[in-house]
Order: C-alpha cells, then sequence, then structure tokens
C-alpha cells in the first residue's frame, strides 16, 4: 500500500468538498436574485449539505468494511461529478436543491472513507492526522474562493457563454478530477477494528441505542426538510422526536446497550459546534457581502478565515500534546464565541471586522478533527461507525437545523427590525412562507425593485443589520460548548487525566496518549 498516495487522494478529495461548498456559498446571492429566493430558501441549499451527507455517511459506516473503500470512493466520484453537472445547467430551485442534494451524497461517501482510512494509516498519532487531513477543508476553501472571485470578474462585464454563476461551479470539476486520478488503482487498509478482530456485534454496542435516537431523529428532521423542498407535508418536530424511538428501540432491542454515555454527551455537543463552524460557514459570504457591500470582500472574509485554519491545521500535534485535545476544544469554543459576538457588533469598519474575523477563525480551526481524534482514541471499538457517526451528526444537525435556523432568524429579524422602523414597508417587500420553523416572513426580492431610492436605502440598512446581529446569537452556542468541555476535561483529571485507548497493542508517540485495551487476539 502506497501510504503517502492514499492520504494524498484522501487529503485532495476533502479539498474537492471544500472548494464546491466555497463556490456554492459565494454564488448564493447570484442565485437569489436569478431564481427569487427566499433566505430560508438559501438555508435549505446549505442544509442540503448537511441531511444527505449524514445519512449517507452513518448508513455507509454499518456496512463500508463489507463494500470496502476503494468501492465507497469510485461511488464519491460519480456523485460529485454528476453533482456538479446538474447545478451548471439547473433551471429552477428544485434542480439546484437536488444538484446540491447529490453533491452531500458523495461528500458523505468521502467522509466515510477517509476518516477511517487515516486514523487507521495514522494510529499512533490520530488527532494530530486528522488535523492535517482536515486541513484540506479550509485549503479548498480558499482555493474555491479565489477562483469564484476571479471569474465573477472575468464575467463583470457580462458574458456571451452563459451565466457567470454557472461557470463558477464548473471549476468544481477540476479538483475532483484531481483525486480520482490520484486515488486511482490504490489499495485501501483495513480498519483498525476489523485488523484488530473486534467483532461487528461490539462495534454496535459500543454506538448504542441513545446515540442510535439522536441520530434517528436527526435522519428524521432531514428527511422532513426534502418534504418541505418537495412541497409535501412536513412532521413537526414532536412527530419526528416520537417517530425516532422506533428505530433506536429496534436498534436497542438488538445491541442490548445504551452505548458509551460520554459519546452520547459528545454526539450532542457536536451538535453546537456544526452550527457554530459549518452552519456560519455557510452565511458569512453572504452575510459580509451584506455589510460589506461587495461580493468580492464577502467572499474574500471567508478566505481569509480558511486560510488560517489551513496554516494552524498542521500544528495541531505540539498543541494537543501540551494541553490535551479536550483542553485544545474548549479554549478554541472561548475563543470563538468571543469572535462571533465581535464580528456581530463590529459594523462595517474594515479593521475591527478583520480583528474578529482572526480571533474567529482561530477559534474554529481545530474544533472538528480535534473531536474525530478524541472519538478515534477514546472508542477504537466502535470502528468506522463510531468516527463517521459523530461527524454525521454533525452534518444532519447544521443541514437539517442548523443552517436553515440561522436563514430563519434573519428573516424573522429583518421583519421585526423592518416593522420597528417602516411598519406599511414590512406589508409592501416582504412575502410569508411555511418552512422547517413554522410561517416565516421574508424579502421578496422582485418588490424590492419597485420602491423608491429612500425606501430601497432603508431595506438595505434593515438587512445588513438583521444578518450582522445574527453572529451575536450564533455566539452563545460555543460559549455553552466551553462548558461542556470543562466538564469533560473535570471528568478525565477524576479518572487521572486522558488517556488513549489502544487495541493492537502499539502506543501513541507521546506517552501522554498511551494505555488502554487489548485487542481479542492479544494475550
Amino acid at each position: 500500500m502506497n501510504q503517502r498516495r492514499l492520504f494524498l487522494g484522501c487529503f485532495f478529495s476533502l479539498i474537492a468538498t471544500a472548494f464546491a461548498f466555497a463556490v456554492r456559498g459565494a454564488i448564493l446571492n447570484d442565485l437569489a436574485k436569478y431564481f427569487n429566493l427566499s433566505n430560508e430558501q438559501l438555508g435549505y441549499l446549505g442544509g442540503a449539505n448537511g441531511a444527505p451527507f449524514a445519512i449517507t455517511i452513518i448508513l455507509l459506516s454499518l456496512v463500508i468494511d463489507k463494500i470496502g473503500y476503494g468501492r465507497a470512493m469510485v461511488f464519491g466520484f460519480c456523485a460529485h461529478f454528476i453533482s456538479a453537472l446538474m447545478t451548471i445547467f439547473a433551471t429552477s430551485f428544485e434542480m439546484l436543491y437536488w444538484g446540491t442534494f447529490i453533491f452531500a451524497i458523495g461528500n458523505g461517501t468521502v467522509e466515510a472513507v477517509i476518516n477511517p482510512v487515516v486514523a487507521t494509516i495514522f494510529d499512533k498519532n490520530k488527532t494530530h492526522w486528522l488535523n492535517i487531513l482536515h486541513a484540506g477543508w479550509p485549503g479548498g476553501m480558499v482555493l474555491g474562493g479565489l477562483l469564484a472571485i476571479g471569474i465573477s470578474f472575468l464575467g463583470a462585464g457580462g458574458t456571451s457563454f452563459g451565466d457567470v454563476w454557472r461557470w463558477q461551479i464548473g471549476v468544481v470539476l477540476i479538483p475532483t478530477i484531481i483525486y480520482g486520478i490520484v486515488l486511482f488503482g490504490q489499495k485501501f487498509p483495513q480498519q483498525e477494528r476489523v485488523a484488530a478482530g473486534v467483532p461487528y456485534i461490539e462495534m454496535l454496542r459500543e454506538f448504542g441505542w441513545a446515540s442510535a435516537y439522536i441520530c434517528s431523529f436527526l435522519l428524521l428532521s432531514g428527511m422532513n426538510q426534502v418534504l418541505l423542498v418537495t412541497g409535501l407535508p412536513a412532521l413537526p418536530l414532536v412527530y419526528q422526536a416520537l417517530l425516532a424511538i422506533v428505530p433506536a428501540a429496534v436498534f436497542g432491542f438488538y445491541v442490548k446497550s445504551f452505548g458509551r454515555p460520554m459519546f452520547v454527551f459528545l454526539l450532542l455537543v457536536m451538535m453546537l459546534l456544526a452550527t457554530t463552524e459549518l452552519g456560519t460557514d455557510s452565511w458569512i459570504s453572504n452575510i459580509m457581502q451584506a455589510v460589506l457591500k461587495s461580493e468580492t470582500k464577502g467572499t474574500l472574509f471567508l478566505v481569509y478565515t480558511s486560510a488560517i485554519m489551513f496554516v494552524l491545521r498542521f500544528f495541531a500535534g505540539p498543541i494537543v500534546h501540551r494541553v490535551s485535545p479536550l483542553g485544545l476544544l474548549a479554549i478554541c469554543a472561548a475563543i470563538a464565541s468571543i469572535g462571533l459576538f465581535w464580528l456581530g457588533s463590529a459594523g462595517s469598519a474594515a479593521g475591527m471586522l478583520l480583528a474578529a474575523a482572526t480571533f474567529y477563525a482561530f477559534g474554529k480551526t481545530f474544533f472538528w478533527p480535534t473531536t474525530l481524534g478524541v472519538v478515534s482514541e477514546q472508542y477504537p471499538k466502535g470502528g468506522a461507525l463510531m468516527i463517521n457517526a459523530i461527524a454525521g451528526v454533525g452534518m444532519l444537525s447544521v443541514g437539517a437545523l442548523g443552517v436553515p435556523a440561522i436563514g430563519t432568524v434573519q428573516d424573522r429579524d429583518f421583519a421585526q427590525i423592518l416593522e420597528e422602523r417602516d411598519p406599511a414597508l414590512v406589508k409592501q417587500v416582504t412575502v410569508t412562507k411555511e418552512g422547517f420553523f413554522g410561517e416565516s416572513v421574508s424579502l421578496d426580492q422582485s418588490k424590492v425593485e419597485t420602491l423608491d431610492a429612500t425606501q430601497k436605502e432603508l431595506v438595505t440598512a434593515v438587512v445588513t443589520e438583521s444578518k450582522q446581529g445574527t453572529l451575536k446569537k450564533i455566539a452563545v452556542l460555543p460559549a455553552i460548548m466551553c462548558v461542556c468541555y470543562l466538564i469533560l476535561i473535570g471528568y478525565f483529571r477524576s479518572r487521572g487525566g486522558y488517556q488513549a485507548q489502544v487495541l493492537t497493542g502499539h502506543a501513541a508517540e507521546d506517552e501522554k496518549f498511551t494505555g488502554g485495551t487489548r485487542g481479542p487476539h492479544e494475550a
């Protein structure tokens, strides 16, 4: 097995997913104008990145050791390719949604492969190498954002080749083809649980019925979003919570295990983490475009924070060895909370926004890969299922709940602020739409064109204020996360400190992370 080429292929595949994520975020305003979409509909497009991703990564993790990592990666490549073509030739909101939906299936398949593969290849230092792997995410965001800006400049004067946003989506095919070439013909390893001889049922018991309930509820929420988009009757949250009991009960009857309590706790925290990082990233270009009055500057804002993340993730190992993974997560959560609140309060002053963005970027850098590292180190018997399930729960929660919720908050804040300043204008420029969180009043883009200059100026100011103010509300989430991580740190200190659990008898590079359980084949 060519480990270096295999790792590079996994790294480039994550770049491709982030590349497309950045481009799709950069063209949200163009899509809103072209298809006359509300903020909640834009939230659905952002959310479509999450629900199918999570459904794919969780369900695929149950069978991926049987299917094989190579076959799964071929499927992910095909999904990425097809989704780009669907979006390029989209003629309606529904086509945009389903193109994004298939793209997310490709993302889920790719991540279901790369996380357990890298954790297996670098089983002596998982958190460090998972952070390096996930440097591909901000790296792809930087490349995608810069290319999207470059193409928008080229098409600023109009083009005879079609809409500029279609060409921006077209460049997504470039990194997709690259990772397909790098991974072509490569042999993938057995996951460490399989190599250690841990039975399949033991993996399911580690997961447990409590984790299954959380996943089932979020899966139902994700599918509920599909019903809303297609115009079919949707289920209220209470019914979703009750229905989720059924699959969780069947799973619990089979495995007869609650699961690992700390893992269940981490799943709940992951819902906050995903909305803080990916939910904000889904909206940040759109929000900053309004604040800075420039689509280019708004996209560059995302590029800047992603560039900071890209660099810092290569240095996760030394930091983790000094403060422990949970210590790093607690510090990052506190910094992210301050950064988001600062961003929401900074107005349009470039210097203040840059300083706040730097703070926020430092805070969110290590969230996702360090959490995957903690799960992989603490629950190696959980195999591909547990490391992928926590990623899946993150994407499910941000897609089904987080991103649409951020859009809904913007719509409602806009209507509330405009109601206070010009009640008559609210009825003139808004439309009531049924959404996941009930009815919401949103701005009708087509009606804005009928306003006079003074009215347009007021509407623009209220849009900017409502969008930026949402960031202050999001800042509450990482503050709660910080408290949760401090609780976990106290728990581990009561048990002698954080130690990675080991299946196959090897030890982590740093003595601080050694110890654990023996595999069933060991004496």
